[in-house]
């Protein structure tokens, strides 16, 4: 059975800027004189992982910093904020789930953050998006390697019972889409506010935005 493979939180909700601010909160909590600028963090959107994120730029400035730590403080302003904030589902990501459940197609949200992160998100786009409209969500703990690793993809086909030739994945960042292509699936490429400048040349599609009849005629046409 057809199958989309919704691949990261920020596909169906745009959380950077969110996420960009709770990493700047968790610096100074840390005592750190980092501050991220949008421009700069836009850069570092290319590869996936917050605190391979946190480590390299510690490394690049010669400082000795504890990444998982400082992490889980980002992590920790992160849910808050998605608690606190208005979070709405990006466009046409709703109309995608409805038409894709009306038409038998099983649905996948595969990412490799932490699953209380997916779950406060569900929460704060409830009842617009829920977790039973997907098959399968994949988080973190599921998988050893996280993206560009096909791991989470391959997690994903296995408990879907599917082929990767018969599914569609939809990709927010760089990282994603290598991981997607890597475990054989098509790639919809559905860039967000801080990942639109990337170059997403490997995806088979790129979409400003989610559009049912379009998806559908692009599995249809596999």
């Amino acid at each position: 059975m057809p199958s989309i493979l919704f691949g990261s939180i920020g596909t169906i909700a745009d959380t950077s800027e969110l996420q960009r601010q709770a990493f700047n909160k968790a610096f100074e909590a840390h005592e750190l004189d980092w501050h991220w600028h949008q421009e700069e963090y836009l850069k570092m959107l290319e590869k996936s992982g917050g605190q391979k994120r946190i480590a390299d730029y510690a490394s690049s400035a010669g400082q000795a910093v504890d990444a998982a730590a400082i992490h889980k403080s980002k992590s920790e302003f992160f849910q808050k904020s998605l608690i606190e904030s208005q979070v709405p589902p990006r466009l046409g990501v709703v109309d995608t789930i409805q038409g894709a459940k009306s038409k038998g197609l099983k649905l996948a949200l595969v990412t490799t953050t932490s699953q209380e992160n997916i779950s406060l998100l569900i929460e704060a786009l409830h009842p617009s998006i829920k977790a039973a409209d997907f098959d399968v969500i994949v988080h973190a703990s599921n998988v050893k390697h996280p993206k560009p690793d096909k791991d989470a993809y391959t997690f994903a086909l296995e408990k879907l019972g599917e082929k990767s030739s018969d599914c569609i994945a939809i990709e927010d960042n760089l990282d994603g889409v290598e991981a997607a292509t890597a475990a054989g699936l098509d790639c919809v490429a559905f860039p967000g506010e801080n990942t639109a400048h990337h170059n997403f040349a490997k995806a088979q599609l790129l979409v400003n935005r989610l559009d049912f009849d379009e998806l559908q005629q692009f599995l249809l046409s596999k």
